[in-house]
């Protein structure tokens, strides 16, 4: 689904990530761990095509996309809910998924909001309520809807459990790995590293702006544990 060949990439003068190879398969759950500024969230980023490659090739569904704009990834069915979530907060729910829905058909787009709802209930019982008003978790469910509104094949979250309790990231993994289980390329970046483990197909570190380590959770989990220390939360 995803090949990344020897990718580097950065702001301007300033790289950040340094012959990056990198992939990811349909229906595989891989987990990105690293210390913060790592480079983690710029991976993410290059991929989409928001932070642009300065050199390598990236391939997603056996199409260069390298120099693609994020616009065209999108529409190809990458999408990325961001780190802080960025939703919409004076829109309601409803209208905050509708914004996933650029350049998607309305029948598609109406059949994904309903699957988001199907994930995420309590999502359908607050369509009208306003987004800013609902809990940290419930604004994290509302930006992997949007996302997933998009009907993506590759999905890529940032910082997935940022400032949420354990109970409620332990069921947006399960979520996330029963989208994988239907087909869906998921890549997650996020701080709660045992846990992700105990879920992702594959783990990889990355450390400085480059991959360390990659391979599963059962067969490294100690040694992508280690390599992940600095900055990270073991919870």
């Amino acid at each position: 689904m995803l090949e990344l060949y020897s990718v580097s990439s950065g702001y301007g003068r300033l790289p950040v990530l340094f012959d990056i190879n990198f992939s990811v398969a349909p229906g595989e759950l891989v987990a990105v761990l690293g210390p913060n500024g790592a480079g983690k969230s710029t991976l993410l980023k290059t991929i989409l095509g928001v932070v642009p490659a300065s050199r390598g090739t990236i391939v997603f569904d056996r199409t260069r996309v390298t120099h693609e704009p994020a616009s065209g990834r999108f529409v190809r069915g990458i999408a990325l809910s961001p780190e802080g979530r960025r939703i919409f907060v004076n829109l309601t729910v409803r209208e905050n998924l509708v914004t996933g829905s650029s350049g998607v058909a309305p029948d598609v787009a109406a059949r994904q909001m309903e699957r988001a709802f199907e994930l995420f209930p309590v999502l359908g019982e607050r369509q009208g309520q306003r987004a800013g008003s609902l809990s940290g978790g419930e604004q994290q469910m509302l930006a992997i809807g949007r996302a997933l509104v998009s009907a993506p094949r590759l999905l890529m979250i940032d910082e997935l459990s940022m400032g949420l309790a354990p109970l409620v990231v332990a069921g947006l993994y399960e979520t996330l790995r029963i989208l994988a289980d239907e087909g869906l390329a998921v890549v997650v970046v996020d701080q709660f590293a045992s846990k992700m483990l105990a879920v992702a197909d594959r783990a990889c570190v990355v450390e400085k702006g480059r991959i360390v380590l990659d391979g599963t959770g059962e067969e490294n989990q100690a040694e992508l544990l280690a390599g992940a220390a600095v900055g990270l939360d073991r919870k």
